[in-house]
């Protein structure tokens, strides 16, 4: 399974526009290995999110998104990104989920945020998690990267923060206390970052 050319070319251009806007302060890149699958997770407060991620680490990060995100005029660009569609519609995303576990098998990077959505609430809290992000690492045997963004993505001047805490293993397929396990891990950063 090949990077997408598009990724690997527009990643060093989107990493230096991002740290001159936006100048981020970026915490654990070191905990990403340099090979093997790895799944990051963590929360969503900005559109801007996947671009902070791209802009963390030099391997392509293959996103779950809406699949929305095809349609429309910047469609193409998304398509050749390496995203992964996902038809938030739907109980169960299969077709989604077999693409995302083939790619950890090719020993790819997946980012993911379980709360499927950006955040729009005032807690500083997240929102409820879907099971994807530990379902995938029990069952492709990736271990997950947790990570927290806080702050606002203030133009020419600091304020964002982004977190990687080490990789860990889901134990079980005991989803839901899984679940739980990787919130209380990403709401533990959160709030460490007060």
């Amino acid at each position: 399974m090949k990077e997408p050319l598009l990724y690997r070319i527009v990643r060093p251009l989107i990493t230096l526009l991002f740290y001159m806007f936006f100048h981020p302060n970026i915490i654990g890149k070191e905990n990403i290995p340099e090979k093997g699958k790895i799944i990051l997770a963590g929360n969503h407060t900005n559109f801007l999110d996947c671009l902070l991620l791209i802009s963390s680490t030099k391997r392509p990060i293959h996103f779950l998104a809406k699949q929305e995100l095809l349609n429309g005029m910047f469609g193409f660009i998304f398509k050749n990104m390496g995203i992964i569609p996902v038809n938030r519609k739907a109980k169960r995303n299969n077709e989604a989920f077999d693409a995302a576990i083939n790619c950890l098998n090719s020993e790819r990077v997946i980012g993911i945020f379980p709360e499927s959505t950006i955040n729009r609430t005032k807690t500083e809290i997240t929102i409820p998690f879907k099971n994807g992000a530990v379902r995938m690492a029990f069952q492709s045997g990736s271990e997950i990267i947790p990570f927290s963004i806080t702050g606002k993505y203030n133009i020419f001047g600091k304020g964002v923060t982004l977190v990687f805490e080490k990789p860990y293993a889901v134990e079980s397929d005991n989803y839901m206390h899984e679940i739980d396990k990787l919130r209380e891990k990403i709401n533990t950063m959160i709030i460490e970052r007060r």
